[in-house]
């Protein structure tokens, strides 16, 4: 798992065009550090109340923060800027397309801080920006695999160099399933609980099978046949069979592996010549879906013999 610094030139470039940011003044400032994950609004330090003030946070300045100021002298208006700006705050955003006065931007620009503006209402941009920072925030890591999505179910294929990962994705690709991402899959936790892939942003779209190169699965088989991220919801293992000390037959415990925290089940399928791996990954996912529905068909069976085996056994 690693940890990272979230920047405002960070939050910026990646929220520009969904949030409809623009920058006002403070440029030198956006390599400031946002600490926590969400949005404050300042109203209460402005008005003169600076205990308990969240100046670790993006500041939103809405409708009621510029009507209040502007109630205010020039002289009073100067001094509430010189005093806020006395903090380590990441960055303002005016929202609703609200125009920031001279004051308040030459207070900025003192101070390295940035000034955005965005036309959302207030509300809004908070609800959008407390979601991206989360992502931002969000612990990451990477797998060392393939994955693809089917109908649904997120299966990373692990297995040694050569196994044949690769191929087997590929396999699914072509029965109407979608990549997510080939040879390793990065990963991020959401919320503390959901797991999710994705690719290399450079690689995205693309495999590499051996024999052939790099293709672009995408162009090649359609939009359908791609998918950005995907929650991981099964791991299997590709194992050469003679390297298989114990071949579960039954399936009714349950493996699991951890990933950023969170526990994934896990199988493994052995591989030799012969055997039509994509389609076992196939029925994993399959079965995989059933038992999140409240279907185990190893479990009901193994219930079913118990029974029979009381009813047989004399009284």
């Amino acid at each position: 798992m690693s940890t990272h610094k979230v920047t405002v030139e960070q939050f910026y470039v990646e929220n520009a065009s969904h949030l409809g940011l623009r920058l006002l003044a403070g440029a030198r400032g956006l390599k400031r550090a946002i600490k926590e994950p969400t949005v404050n609004r300042p109203g209460l330090v402005l008005a003169g109340f600076k205990k308990y003030f969240a100046s670790k946070r993006i500041q939103a300045m809405g409708a009621a923060e510029v009507t209040y100021l502007k109630t205010l002298t020039k002289e009073e208006r100067e001094e509430r800027y010189r005093e806020i700006c006395k903090n380590r705050i990441p960055c303002f955003v005016f929202s609703r397309n609200l125009k920031p006065d001279k004051e308040f931007l030459a207070a900025a620009e003192a101070a390295d801080i940035p000034v955005f503006r965005c036309p959302l209402i207030t509300m809004k941009f908070i609800s959008r920006a407390t979601l991206a920072l989360e992502d931002l925030f969000a612990p990451r890591g990477q797998m060392q695999g393939s994955m693809v999505d089917i109908l649904g179910v997120g299966v990373v294929i692990v297995g040694e160099s050569g196994i044949g990962k690769s191929e087997c994705v590929l396999a699914l690709v072509e029965r109407g399933y979608s990549l997510v991402a080939d040879d390793v899959t990065k990963v991020k936790l959401i919320d503390g609980r959901v797991v999710i892939g994705t690719s290399a942003g450079v690689t995205r779209n693309h495999m590499e099978v051996r024999g052939i190169g790099i293709i672009d699965v995408g162009a090649m088989f359609g939009v359908k046949s791609i998918r950005r991220e995907k929650e991981i919801d099964l791991i299997v293992s590709l194992q050469d069979w003679d390297q298989v000390d114990e071949v579960d037959r039954l399936g009714i415990e349950e493996e699991t592996s951890e990933v950023l925290g969170i526990s994934v089940p896990h199988i493994t399928i052995p591989v030799r010549p012969g055997r039509d791996i994509a389609r076992l990954v196939e029925v994993s996912a399959f079965q995989s879906k059933l038992k999140r529905s409240g279907h185990n068909a190893a479990d009901e069976l193994n219930k079913r013999l118990i029974a029979q085996m009381a009813r047989e056994v004399p009284e």
